[in-house]
């Protein structure tokens, strides 16, 4: 007779799933609650204490860490010495191996103290599927629920489980004890202070869906989220209207997303190829995305639209007179809505937590041939108190209020980045060129082809890094920039600040830069 050893923390579907089992010749091994649930159910199991002769002990810590279980699940039914010792130390062969683990993950999101935690650990269960998993051409594991009915219908169709399926268990295993183990091991690294940068890195994260394909057709790709992401990320986005989100429209609005957190006022960020062409602050949503199409009327079509207030019907009209790719809003009115829905193509959105920031432990990867690299993520924006104001003439309250706001977009500009702004709207954006006086030009023809000749007269400029000649400040002049943002820190700094002077310009150091790649 087969046997199957059964030890579920979640039972779903486990009672139907062993009553076809017993009704195809297995005999049911179970421990503590798993035996209960499916004695009342009017099943036979057998206890783990009848097999190894040895009671549960230490409150259930103990109850499959034995020979006898072990030696059933690791002997390699091909080998005539492990045969003969299972027959000498009475060791019957475990044909079937279902256990889910105790759930850490759950007992951790919802909110516990260290020692609640720590007894959420398994230990008999992760050794049970690693043993199982280990001895796949004999044995069957299943960590996975949604494994039961595949099980069956094998079972039932063909009388025995193929090698290649246990094999796809066994992988599926050992990938599920590795995400366990390592979510135990960045939990107790932040209780004890000790994580971040650590000499071993294992990732846990949970697919939420895999795309039709990645940036390009020809790539495969995946959505996966972060077990214990804070709430207001990209994962807990909710879908109300549109297509599935493809690989570009995540990364896109993923963009345009991290800058709109930066402000409170009502604020519309667009943005492309996760660059933001347009953005803007105002009294209210409406004007704030008429302010940030305008910043580039080109660029934003096809583009990611972001809003840090629900969208009404008059703003829904404006935003359904060209094409978008995606509209994401804390909450869309029930006119707003019925007016978006006509756009078959149009992905609408909603995020509660949208002005949630990432933590500041939270940890940025790039994927490198060979590797990654690690980072913090990059929350700090400036400090006021730092700010030197390095010129003879100081920004007015007017000029002060346009930097900051250009601080913080140029923050999400790809490096080397330029803004312009005035007025709290975007005028121009040089992003991703490989210098900066490429990136100052670009920003002002932007500016100019869009809001006219005269257009950047009046405007403020701000750079993600610091200015390596006084070339950007010359173009800056030409422009009518009036004040400029910049980190500092450039050997040549006095020839820049110098020509501001020359020019009446006031110049702003931060002191901290934002390099994006």
């Amino acid at each position: 007779m087969k046997r199957a050893l059964i030890s579920v923390s979640d039972k779903t579907g486990v009672v139907d799933f062993a009553k076809k089992l017993s009704g195809l010749g297995y005999q049911i091994i179970s421990t503590g609650g798993t035996l209960k649930t499916l004695q009342d159910e009017g099943l036979s199991p057998i206890s783990v204490s009848e097999v190894t002769g040895f009671p549960e002990c230490l409150g259930g810590r103990v109850k499959t860490l034995h020979p006898k279980v072990h030696g059933g699940i690791l002997a390699k039914r091909s080998d005539p010495e492990h045969m003969q010792q299972l027959k000498t130390l009475e060791i019957d062969t475990i044909d079937m191996v279902v256990v889910n683990l105790y759930p850490f993950k759950e007992t951790i999101l919802k909110g516990c103290d260290l020692s609640g935690a720590i007894e959420n650990i398994d230990i008999g269960g992760p050794t049970m599927l690693r043993s199982a998993a280990k001895n796949y051409k004999d044995v069957t594991v299943l960590a996975d629920f949604a494994d039961y009915d595949k099980i069956i219908q094998e079972l039932s169709q063909n009388g025995e489980i193929s090698e290649a399926t246990n094999l796809y268990l066994a992988q599926k295993v050992f990938a599920h004890t590795a995400a366990y183990d390592a979510l135990i091991a960045d939990y107790l690294g932040n209780v004890t202070g000790l994580s971040g940068f650590n000499d071993k890195l294992t990732l846990t994260y949970e697919k939420v869906y895999d795309m039709r394909y990645g940036e390009n057709p020809h790539q495969q790709a995946a959505f996966y989220k972060e077990i214990k992401a804070s709430n207001g990320m990209l994962t807990d986005i909710n879908q109300l209207h549109g297509k599935e989100l493809s690989f570009n429209n995540i990364n896109d609005t993923h963009g345009a997303l991290e800058l709109l957190k930066e402000f409170e006022s009502p604020a519309v960020v667009a943005c492309k190829h996760s660059n933001p062409c347009g953005a803007a602050v105002a009294d209210n949503i409406y004007n704030a995305y008429v302010k940030a199409y305008n910043s580039d009327p080109v660029s934003i079509f096809g583009g990611i639209v972001c809003c840090n207030r629900e969208v009404d019907k008059e703003t829904a009209l404006e935003m359904s007179k060209i094409f978008i790719e995606i509209i994401l809003a804390p909450s869309f009115s029930s006119d707003a809505l019925e007016v978006l829905k006509q756009k078959k193509n149009l992905r609408v959105l909603t995020l509660d937590g949208l002005g949630n920031k990432q933590p500041e432990s939270a940890i940025d990867f790039k994927k490198v041939s060979g590797g990654l690299v690690a980072q913090q993520v990059d929350s700090k924006l400036l400090d006021m108190d730092s700010l030197e104001y390095v010129t003879d003439r100081k920004p007015d309250e007017k000029e002060m209020h346009d930097l900051l706001f250009a601080w913080k977009v140029v923050k999400y500009v790809k490096s080397n980045g330029i803004c312009l702004a005035k007025g709290g709207q975007v005028i121009g954006i040089g992003p991703g060129q490989v210098n900066r006086i490429w990136a100052a030009k670009q920003a002002i023809e932007h500016g100019q082809e869009f809001f006219g000749p005269g257009g950047t007269e009046g405007s403020v400029m701000a750079s993600d890094a610091f200015f390596p000649f006084p070339d950007c400040v010359e173009e800056a002049y030409r422009a009518g920039v009036t004040a400029i943002i910049q980190p500092g820190g450039s050997i040549k700094d006095k020839a820049s600040i110098e020509l501001c002077n020359q020019y009446g310009i006031a110049m702003v150091f931060t002191g901290i830069r934002h390099f994006r790649h």
